[in-house]
């Protein structure tokens, strides 16, 4: 069959056709009704299945970041834990309200009992803080430089936590020792916060 004969078919009459022409034209068929089903019902499905492999890969990551942490929880529980205790145990050095008077005579007894003479000894008022509250004493002592030195010696070793600041220490009037202003804090816990 030539090309000529193609223009010779009958498209109204095309039970006569020759075979090669039907079969063209089931062919034709055949790739319209599959392009058709591809575009109504496939592309849609190829792109929703390319989103779901995005997510899934999202997905896959997010997983194994959080088996990590989970395989992490056992020892971060057991962190949690000595943590809770260690603060209990710092909770115990701070002061509570009512001891507050007592460490106050404390720092001063330890004061004198190196030898210091104490000017100045004024309590100032609390400062609070996220979770704690801080107490300052203002100080002025009066000796020499070991007294000094064993003053804050003493005080860093007392069963409470009692710290010295803003240390300034000059020379007194006519022989008369070293002067040192600091300023000694303590900290109270806020309960509650």
């Amino acid at each position: 069959m030539d090309l000529k004969s193609l223009n010779e078919v009958d498209f109204r009459n095309l039970g006569e056709a020759p075979l090669i022409v039907k079969g063209a034209i089931i062919v034709v068929i055949i790739a319209a009704i599959l392009g058709a089903g591809y575009w109504y019902f496939i592309k849609d499905q190829l792109v929703e299945l390319e989103r779901g492999e995005a997510r899934e890969g999202q997905l896959r990551v997010e997983f194994e970041e959080k088996q990590r942490r989970a395989a992490n929880l056992p020892a971060l529980e057991e962190q949690l834990e000595e943590m809770e205790r260690m603060f209990a145990s710092l909770l115990q050095l701070l002061p509570s309200t009512a001891e507050i008077p007592s460490l106050l005579v404390d720092i001063s007894q330890t004061a004198l009992s190196v030898g210091l003479e104490i000017e100045l000894f004024q309590p100032r008022p609390e400062a609070n803080r996220t979770f704690y509250a801080e107490v300052p004493i203002q100080l002025r002592v009066r000796g020499d430089y070991e007294q000094l030195a064993k003053f804050v010696s003493g005080v860093s070793a007392m069963p409470r936590i009692v710290t010295i600041h803003d240390v300034y220490i000059r020379p007194g009037s006519e022989d008369t020792g070293l002067l040192m202003d600091a300023v000694a804090r303590t900290y109270r816990y806020l309960e509650g916060t």
